[in-house]
């Protein structure tokens, strides 16, 4: 009885807001011209290749993102719970391509296993009840097709739009909410001889930068996720199911992090703060207006100091959500347009050939197997004449002794020696390649750190 009143209550909403089926309506704003004319293609670049892809589009509206959709993939089945709203959709878009068009309520909607490449959805969720959710994403997953992806964006927190509304049924959910139950929903596939399970792994999770400059808005968020293999063998370290999980639950708790930061000063998490980081940004020379793209910014420390010292934009990349949630506050509270941060995988993750001047990566290469492929990407992502900055943890020539080895399995970390990061990055075609080791410095850097810690121990413990 309470789930069918929280439908008619939904139903009740939208028929209110849908009477004209305008674009006005539709996004709740008075200003939804002008978000749509930016927003589209913020929203469209973050998308994977479409060609030759089925594509299913829930709470499609009156198709701002099905026409586009239709251009790019091979099949768009565009659904919405409202029918005025469907069939604008359809007398606009039907004759552009191959497109179905269905009215239906999502909690209700069937499809068989295994029928998409890509499920894009744009505010929908925040109007569905927390098992609602549940259930959906796990049907999602059973939808997709391996390696397909899913698609997001929602409000969080409060809502954004500037309609009036006599009352408001949307759900206004943190961040944290939506990374948490889609990466931890399961479809076991298993078949006779083979034991196979799925769920969702973060591509990407950022803020919907048009709302950032066109409202000051940093609660529109938007999330690309892929449908990956999550066999029990590839399980992370602890039996977490993810590196993302393992990240926000055991080595960077919010909690953690905090300990981190007041070891290494106010922004930073790992060895060296701003000490280390003022030596090697100087390395890169930077100049006003130039874009550098920081891989595992952490808490932001280093990308704060670069926008503020020498005027430059910022992208910075973290897999741990919370270090990028914490990153993200005291952007916002520093009023430091400059600045941008995500939850990504670098790994995953995609942007336009020759986009960034700087690729700057600090203490986190060592957790990605496959570096070649990486630095690959880096080499496609950074300007003619760019730079590549890393600093890692490294290893000396095997063999180890059996209390490293067994250290850097308990870490999961995949090692090599400087000399071997060198050989990496002239393959990919990189040059002017200097490998430098750094442990001296860093004993020196580690023994003034570790004389603090004890001249702070009792503060330490107390806070």
């Amino acid at each position: 009885m309470e789930k069918e009143t929280e439908r008619n209550m939904m139903t009740k909403f939208w028929k209110e807001h849908s009477k004209f089926a305008t674009v006005e309506e539709m996004m709740l704003d008075s200003n939804a011209q002008e978000l749509t004319q930016h927003e589209l293609p913020e929203i469209l670049s973050l998308l994977p290749s479409l060609a030759s892809s089925d594509v299913l589009e829930l709470g499609a509206g009156i198709g701002r993102y099905t026409r586009h959709l239709i251009g790019k993939a091979r099949h768009v089945t565009a659904v919405d719970f409202m029918e005025k709203f469907v069939e604008k959709n359809r007398k606009n878009n039907s004759h552009l391509g191959n497109a179905e068009f269905i009215q239906a309520d999502v909690t209700k909607l069937d499809f068989p296993k295994h029928s998409f490449d890509m499920v894009f959805s744009n505010w929908l969720l925040m109007y569905l009840s927390d098992q609602e959710l549940k259930s959906l994403a796990e049907k999602l997953l059973m939808w997709l097709r391996p390696g397909g992806y899913l698609f997001f964006r929602e409000s969080c927190f409060h809502q954004s739009g500037d309609c009036k509304r006599d009352f408001n049924p949307t759900l206004y959910r943190s961040p944290a909410y939506y990374n948490h139950l889609m990466t931890s929903v399961l479809q076991d596939e298993s078949e006779k001889t083979e034991k196979k399970c799925y769920g969702f792994d973060m591509v990407v999770s950022k803020t919907v930068q048009t709302y950032v400059k066109v409202k000051n808005n940093q609660n529109q968020l938007c999330w690309l996720m892929q449908k990956v293999c999550r066999d029990v063998v590839q399980q992370h370290q602890g039996g977490f199911s993810t590196f993302q999980e393992f990240l926000d639950n055991q080595q960077y708790t919010r909690r953690g992090i905090l300990r981190y930061e007041k070891m290494f000063g106010s922004g930073y998490v790992s060895t060296g703060g701003i000490s280390t980081t003022k030596e090697f940004v100087d390395m890169v020379n930077l100049t006003a207006g130039q874009k550098v793209l920081d891989v595992g910014c952490g808490i932001g420390g280093g990308d704060f100091y670069m926008a503020k010292t020498f005027e430059v934009e910022v992208l910075g990349m973290d897999l741990s959500s919370n270090m990028v949630e914490i990153a993200m506050e005291r952007a916002v509270k520093e009023k430091l347009p400059l600045v941008q941060f995500e939850v990504s995988d670098a790994t995953k993750r995609t942007f336009p050939d020759s986009t960034f001047d700087v690729v700057y990566s600090r203490d986190t290469i060592l957790h990605i197997r496959d570096k070649l492929d990486l630095f690959r990407k880096f080499y496609s992502w950074l300007k003619p004449g760019g730079k590549l900055l890393i600093s890692d943890y490294c290893c000396g020539e095997k063999p180890w002794s059996p209390a490293f080895q067994d250290y850097v399995n308990q870490r999961g970390y995949i090692l090599y020696t400087p000399q071997r990061y060198g050989q990496f990055l002239s393959e990919v075609g990189f040059s002017n390649v200097r490998a430098e080791d750094r442990t001296e410095q860093f004993i020196q850097v580690i023994k003034v750190e570790l004389q603090r810690a004890v001249e702070m121990k009792e503060e330490f413990i107390q806070e």
